[in-house]
């Protein structure tokens, strides 16, 4: 593994920090309260083709890896405008469509995701059977010359902003019966689809939503894959890629609070000294910051594993890589609140409003504990403790 950049990964992290800058975070908050999307930023990332950089070339997209994609989702953050939906359109669904979708699908569907055009948001977790796809109560039947969706799912990020949703369900295997994963191309405005949005405590122009699907009819080509065979590998080809997307934008959002934090305690001065100069504010920023560059190594080191093709390794960095980034990112936020005092809890200073997201890292998209389960039973070779 080299831990120097290329030319172009190092334009790539200095253009989109350039964009994202443009923007900022009081972009992103006014999006957000306003009950409004940030279309503008979107837009203009895949004009300047970021949203597409780990589609293939045939297809319009940069032909890169999720290191890239991963930089372009860091460096947004770090300017202050952590998109989710990165991760669930371009990290998940296109990487799904890209690796296991038919010839027609590839064609149909990629364009859109390289130039930003298409959003399709992800539907795994269900409110019974949280993400364990063994458990899901979603199934598909098949039904003419197509299929028949029922079910729920719930936390979905996105709806109101995607024209698909990329749904996991079970389906029975046509020669053992056995249901197992399948993946289907449902368009949000399906009929036998309702959409319901969630409230909740945290400053995002981005929506989650609770979905009933209740007899949706799809046709055959919205199988991912065209089979039943191709669900279960289709589906854990996208679950890396989103928690080494959802880690890198977890730690550019302690980037910039990181260097909020620094900023504001330089130029504040109390007893005649910058607030930073006092240990008791620049050791915890220190520690913070170390354990921002901790995660950021291990995040490098899951998309270098995944764009090698090593899966299996690239699944245990994956997760140690969301689990260390989220506890990176909290320390870092809740620091950068501290060291600005009453500031920390304004608006204006730009740090509080990253709270509510930060905390949701340490739960969502695989929280804390399964990671530490995954980690003991596949990396320490300890028995199954669920």
């Amino acid at each position: 593994m080299d831990f120097e950049p290329t030319a172009e990964q190092r334009l790539l992290r200095d253009s989109v920090a350039a964009l994202g800058k443009r923007f900022g975070h009081s972009y992103y908050v006014d999006k957000a309260k306003a009950g409004e999307h940030t279309d503008e930023l979107w837009t203009e990332a895949g004009k300047l083709g970021y949203l597409g950089v780990s589609v293939p070339t045939e297809y319009g997209g940069g032909g890169s890896g999720i290191t890239e994609l991963a930089i372009v989702c860091e460096e947004l953050a770090a300017a202050g405008c952590p998109l989710l939906l990165l991760v669930v359109s371009p990290a998940i669904a296109a990487t799904i469509v890209a690796k296991h979708g038919t010839g027609a699908q590839r064609a149909a569907y990629l364009p859109g995701f390289a130039d930003g055009t298409l959003k399709v948001c992800f539907a795994i977790t269900e409110p019974d059977a949280g993400s364990n796809f063994h458990r899901l109560a979603t199934v598909a039947h098949p039904d003419g010359d197509g299929y028949v969706l029922s079910g729920r799912k719930v936390f979905i990020s996105g709806v109101d902003e995607c024209s698909y949703v990329l749904v996991v369900a079970r389906m029975a295997d046509e020669r053992t019966g056995r249901l197992s994963p399948a993946l289907f191309l449902v368009p949000t405005d399906a009929p036998g689809l309702t959409v319901t949005k969630i409230g909740m405590e945290i400053v995002s122009p981005e929506n989650q939503f609770m979905l009933f699907f209740d007899g949706v009819r799809v046709p055959a080509d919205a199988l991912i894959g065209g089979s039943a065979e191709a669900g279960l590998p289709a589906l854990f080809s996208g679950l890396n890629p989103e928690r080494i997307t959802v880690a890198a934008m977890s730690i550019g959002t302690a980037r910039y609070a990181l260097e909020r934090a620094s900023s504001y305690v330089s130029g504040r001065s109390v007893w005649g000294r910058p607030v930073g100069a006092h240990q008791g504010v620049a050791h915890p920023l220190a520690h913070a910051a170390i354990q921002v560059e901790l995660a950021r190594l291990m995040i490098a080191k899951a998309a270098f594993l995944y764009d090698a093709g090593r899966d299996l390794e690239a699944g245990a960095a994956a997760n140690m890589a969301k689990y260390a980034s989220a506890e990176a990112a909290v320390l870092a936020v809740d620091t950068a609140i501290q060291v600005h005092g009453g500031n920390g809890m304004t608006t204006e200073y730009g740090v509080a409003t990253l709270m509510g997201g930060v905390r949701a890292g340490r739960i969502a998209p695989v929280s804390r504990e399964m990671i530490l389960n995954y980690v003991a039973q596949h990396v320490l070779g300890q028995e199954k403790s669920y």
